[in-house]
């Protein structure tokens, strides 16, 4: 194993820790692509023994991308830690289930799921997230009793308070449970549908929301790499894991993570859900023809 090999991955991987921070996707979304697609390209010392290691190695690095955007929002004193573990409790068990599964579907149909739900997710950003949310919403289930549940109160580090009642998954968290599953399956799905629990189904302010949604997504996004590894690790031994090259991405990511914080806010939103829809329906096409060779 040369750990000179993925050098490059490093300045990447601060790139696409920032953009996915200041998107609000998350690295993992973009990090599979590259794993799948695009290291390939370079030839076959680049290309990853399986699909569900690219995978493994994607939420792996996904869960320091999201620990970074932790460190920034526990500054912040934005979190809703009450809120926290009843979706951690729904998704990272769905995680662990999808990472397991990861590792017993053929590569190629792999490839071909996650050309769809890069699809899907490409389309949702062109077009807006406002239907995906009211099908997440429906799909978690509306509470008629949101007015007898507590208060939350979160004062913020500069000094804005945000008070609203005590968020709930609706009926049985069905879609907690999806994102989770997908999250761990393909590495992308747990912040998409958490924020809408959140924000629609719940009202709870969009900073809050955003900060509570990245530690959640912190702890699914770890049990699927923690599974993942165990995995790799069992059915190849230690060298199954692909160490020489998260040991570049997950600084960079952690890097990036930082960075994209810091410059939150100095581009539209509107503008950075384009781009990365249109970067999505390429790569997804691209995907797609790997999948059918």
């Amino acid at each position: 194993m040369d750990f000179t090999l993925f050098w490059f991955m490093l300045p990447v991987a601060i790139l696409v820790g920032g953009i996915g921070t200041l998107s609000g996707i998350g690295g993992p979304a973009l990090f599979a692509p590259i794993f799948l697609a695009a290291l390939p390209l370079l030839g076959p010392g680049y290309t990853l023994p399986t699909v569900a290691a690219a995978i493994g190695a994607s939420v792996m690095t996904g869960t320091f991308g999201f620990l970074s955007g932790y460190v920034g929002y526990r500054r912040k004193r934005l979190i809703d830690y009450k809120t926290v573990p009843r979706f951690v409790m729904i998704g990272a068990p769905a995680a662990v289930v999808g990472a397991a599964l990861a590792n017993l579907v053929p590569g190629q149909i792999l490839r071909g799921a996650f050309a769809a739900l890069l699809l899907v997710l490409g389309f949702v950003m062109l077009r807006g997230r406002t239907m995906v949310e009211r099908e997440i919403v429906e799909l978690a289930g509306e509470d008629t009793t949101r007015m007898s549940r507590p208060v939350h109160r979160i004062e913020a580090a500069d000094g804005t308070v945000y008070q609203y009642r005590e968020p709930r998954q609706g009926r049985t968290g069905y879609a907690t449970a999806l994102g989770g599953f997908l999250t761990g399956m393909l590495s992308t799905g747990i912040g998409e549908t958490v924020m809408p629990q959140l924000t629609r189904a719940n009202n709870v302010p969009f900073p809050v929301a955003a900060a509570t949604s990245g530690l959640i997504a912190t702890f699914v996004v770890g049990a699927a790499a923690a599974t993942q590894i165990v995995l790799l690790t069992a059915r190849g031994g230690a060298v199954a894991v692909p160490w020489h090259l998260v040991l570049y991405t997950v600084p960079g990511t952690f890097i990036g993570g930082q960075i994209g914080a810091r410059l939150q806010g100095r581009w539209s939103q509107r503008a950075m859900e384009r781009g990365i829809g249109i970067l999505f329906l390429a790569i997804a096409a691209a995907m797609t023809a790997i999948a059918v060779i």
